[in-house]
């Protein structure tokens, strides 16, 4: 994530009754080819990549980037949340100067209908709150993605606008800090 500002990263690992949100390490690298070859995962984000691909172009340690946590489940990783920037370009911003740090989230589908995601979003949201007093923050999905819906709402997340991109509906929810 760009423009921290003052805010040290990485943080500690944020720990929450069942995970930990640490920074990515080179033990990750099989989960991150499992996350981004997986057609599950990849039904809503534009579709699974190549396994081969990824072998090739991951590097042995995943990359270490402000605002990418590690979801891990008992020393495993099950997923990634992480925030970004949107860019200034990117249509639907809702800040008048743009830029809001925008929510996203990957999980292995064997990790899905547990709770997971909500419980270390949640403590990424609570961690961003902290760090960055104020800062909104917006999530979007395809409005076919009812799960990733659903957990916008549990998470708090109010639709802002639906849009067309990436030949799908789009839906943006927006959380106030």
């Amino acid at each position: 994530m760009t423009d921290l500002g003052s805010v040290a990263w990485p943080p500690a690992p944020i720990r929450t009754e069942r995970l930990v949100l640490r920074e990515p390490e080179a033990g990750d690298r099989p989960a991150f080819i499992e996350l981004f070859a997986s057609p599950e995962v990849g039904a809503y984000v534009g579709g699974p990549r190549p396994r081969g691909e990824l072998e090739r172009a991951l590097p042995e340690t995943p990359e270490r980037r402000p605002g990418l946590f590690v979801v891990e489940l008992d020393g495993a990783m099950i997923g990634t949340v992480e925030l970004n920037r949107r860019a200034p370009e990117r249509r639907s911003n809702v800040r008048p100067d743009a830029g809001e740090a925008e929510l996203g989230y990957l999980f292995l589908p064997q990790a899905w209908g547990r709770g997971y995601a909500a419980e270390a979003c949640a403590a990424v949201l609570g961690w961003f709150a902290e760090a960055l007093p104020g800062e909104p923050v917006v999530l979007c999905t395809q409005t076919a993605n009812d799960r990733s819906i659903r957990l916008a709402a549990k998470l708090g997340f109010t639709e802002v606008q639906r849009f067309e991109a990436w030949g799908a509906e789009q839906w943006m929810g927006m959380l106030r800090s």
